[in-house]
């Protein structure tokens, strides 16, 4: 394109200056008709050989100093009609004739997943809540009585250091009792319920714990669990034995065996350590369950009666068990994931292996 495209005013008065624009106007629609989207707006408005800098160029710098305010309006007037025309046209390009084009694909936005660990933690609460438990939550910042010491931990105790945790600064004028720290278990949820449900009660506890922990492969200063209980009268550690071996099977398969040792919990009595034939390798030994056949994966017991104690409940009249398991290693079983920080990388690479 040059200048000589564009015809030079032979007068600047209103007359010519209105069949001079009228003229551009009518190109502007015929070319808007004829010509793409992306052609059209190069045509018009690109920023060497656009027509409109043309027009500004053959018109607007060689007008006299008294036509430039009539030129400059119209020539805006003119500007607004080639983008109103782009606008139009690009807004159509979908369009057959008049008619919406269906077979076009649509704007399709990407649907997520669910992070492998709230996934891990949802299968492990639908199989308690098929067995007819409910579901329980209460708050991550806990008093020393809910977290320790209605739990059988007083103050001193030893058992409190295995269980190092993270303190709300600025409690020491409080009593012990009173002072805020971030859980370290589910566990002052079952007092928590216990306190405001009678017996008989089946829950099961899903949420965030937190310990000073020196954080490596397996370990982090946050993570999650899935805590159950169970109280009602004549409950046994036969049913705290059916019951983790019916959910493991529903967890890890059929062929999954189950195997208790003797622990210690300050909260229950007897205690002890709930171990799984090694899901990788069928029990017959290799480097994950340590040439062993057997996995280590949660603790429990039957609730000591001191800690009924402490909620009204009668232990003469009822028994109950409880248990525990962190949401974290049962996934990195499930998934073969060697590093528990992965899962709190953000990562996506990592995530959508997943999906």
């Amino acid at each position: 394109m040059s200048t000589e495209q564009i015809p030079q005013l032979a007068s600047y008065d209103e007359a010519a200056l209105a069949q001079a624009f009228a003229a551009l106007a009518e190109e502007v629609s015929a070319s808007a008709a004829q010509m793409p989207a992306e052609e059209f707006r190069l045509h018009w408005l690109g920023r060497k050989q656009g027509r409109l800098k043309l027009v500004s160029e053959a018109w607007l710098k060689t007008a006299p100093p008294d036509a430039r305010k009539p030129l400059g309006i119209r020539f805006n007037e003119l500007k607004q009609q080639i983008e109103q025309a782009l606008s139009t046209e690009s807004g159509s390009d979908v369009q057959v004739g008049d008619a919406l084009d269906i077979t076009l694909p649509g704007t399709r936005r990407t649907i997520g997943i669910e992070h492998p660990l709230v996934k891990t933690s949802n299968e492990i609460v639908a199989v308690f809540k098929a067995m007819g438990y409910s579901v329980a939550t209460g708050p991550e910042v806990e008093t020393d009585y809910y977290n320790f010491e209605s739990l059988n931990f007083p103050p001193n105790h030893p058992a409190r250091d295995t269980q190092d945790t993270l303190v709300v600064a600025a409690q020491e004028s409080k009593p012990l009792r009173e002072r805020l720290l971030m859980r370290t278990h589910t566990s002052p949820v079952q007092i928590r319920t216990m306190e405001s449900i009678a017996p008989p009660l089946r829950i099961v506890i899903p949420g965030n714990v937190y310990r000073n922990e020196a954080e490596d492969a397996t370990h982090l200063a946050r993570f999650q669990q899935v805590e159950g209980l169970c109280v009602d009268t004549n409950i046994t550690f036969s049913d705290l034995k059916g019951t983790l071996d019916h959910a493991m099977k529903a967890l890890f398969g059929s062929s999954v065996k189950t195997r208790f040792f003797p622990s210690f919990f300050p909260f229950t009595e007897p205690s002890a350590d709930m171990q799984i034939s090694c899901i990788f390798c069928g029990g017959k030994g290799c480097k994950k369950c340590k040439h062993s056949g057997w996995i280590e994966l949660l603790g429990c017991g039957m609730v000591d009666p001191a800690v009924f104690g402490f909620v009204g409940y009668d232990p003469a009249k009822y028994s109950g068990f409880a248990f525990g398991m962190g949401v974290e290693r049962i996934a990195m079983m499930k998934y073969g994931v060697t590093s528990v920080g992965n899962f709190y990388s953000a990562d996506m690479r990592f995530l959508e292996q997943f999906a």
